[in-house]
């Protein structure tokens, strides 16, 4: 069996920043364990796989460890690949995932994903989370990962993760976040439990920080639009609007790679 994949950095201007992603569209599903050895062989944070369904496709993303139910980079990266290599006319992509209908419409050389926003909810500081990150947080949410929020972008850029410690965490992964310098807010994102000890750029993350900052920094309601970068090695840029219990993430992204995946099934 051949299969034509494409690796595109997402939430990029420019080649070898933001993070990549592998995208494979497919005809109809392979086997789950399939799609899981393709995701450990290409080693990347996300590998989505996309299959046609009515007017929109349904998709997936794999970790190289497991499935997980909402990846922000890969999307917008199967999205690229519709839009600029496979032909898909219309503004608007609609994809059915676990997280439920996601769309991406096409704003110039930007795409503008619309996704469920996930508040978070204070809670104790677990141990672990403050013996993996080496610092005590000035606070400590929780939604589908741990969010600590630090006093300033320097501390957040300083942090030296004990993967070990983060690991033993039961949820997915953990946010940092800060005020930012030149943004409104910065963060990074560390997950080593699912084969991701940082994340270059994590769009998800941002389903969760947006509606956080937007209370901190929105002026009761009146302002939505943030702009924020994930302060990672790789480094990427967001622009994030909150609108109600929705989140709506924008950036680019720019192909690298095409390739041709070779295997028996």
């Amino acid at each position: 069996m051949r299969l034509k994949q494409y690796q595109v950095d997402a939430f990029a201007s420019r080649v070898f920043e933001g993070n990549p992603a592998a995208v494979c569209g497919l005809e109809r599903w392979l086997d789950d364990a399939l799609m899981q050895a393709i995701a450990e062989e290409n080693n990347l944070a996300e590998t989505a796989f996309f299959v046609p369904a009515g007017e929109g496709f349904e998709l997936r993303w794999f970790t190289p460890v497991a499935e997980v139910d909402l990846c922000g980079h890969a999307t917008l990266a199967a999205a690229h690949v519709l839009f600029e290599h496979l032909g898909y006319a219309q503004p608007v992509i609609t994809f059915s995932t676990r997280s439920g209908d996601l769309r991406v419409q096409r704003q110039g050389a930007q795409l503008a994903m619309d996704f469920p926003a996930i508040p978070a909810s204070a809670c104790a500081a677990p141990e672990a989370l403050v013996a993996g990150l080496g610092r005590q947080p000035l606070e400590v949410l929780a939604a589908d990962d741990y969010l600590a929020v630090f006093a300033s972008e320097a501390e957040v850029r300083a942090i030296t993760p004990n993967h070990g410690w983060l690991s033993t965490l039961d949820l997915r992964g953990v946010i940092v976040s800060a005020p930012g310098d030149a943004v409104d807010f910065v963060s990074r994102f560390f997950a080593p439990k699912y084969g991701i000890p940082e994340d270059p750029v994590t769009g998800s993350a941002h389903c969760i920080l947006t509606p956080y900052w937007a209370a901190r920094l929105g002026e009761n309601g009146a302002r939505t639009n943030f702009s924020a970068r994930q302060v990672s090695k790789r480094g990427g840029n967001l622009g994030c609007t909150l609108q109600g219990e929705r989140v709506v993430l924008s950036g680019s992204a720019i192909t690298v790679m095409e390739c041709e995946l070779r295997f028996a099934t």
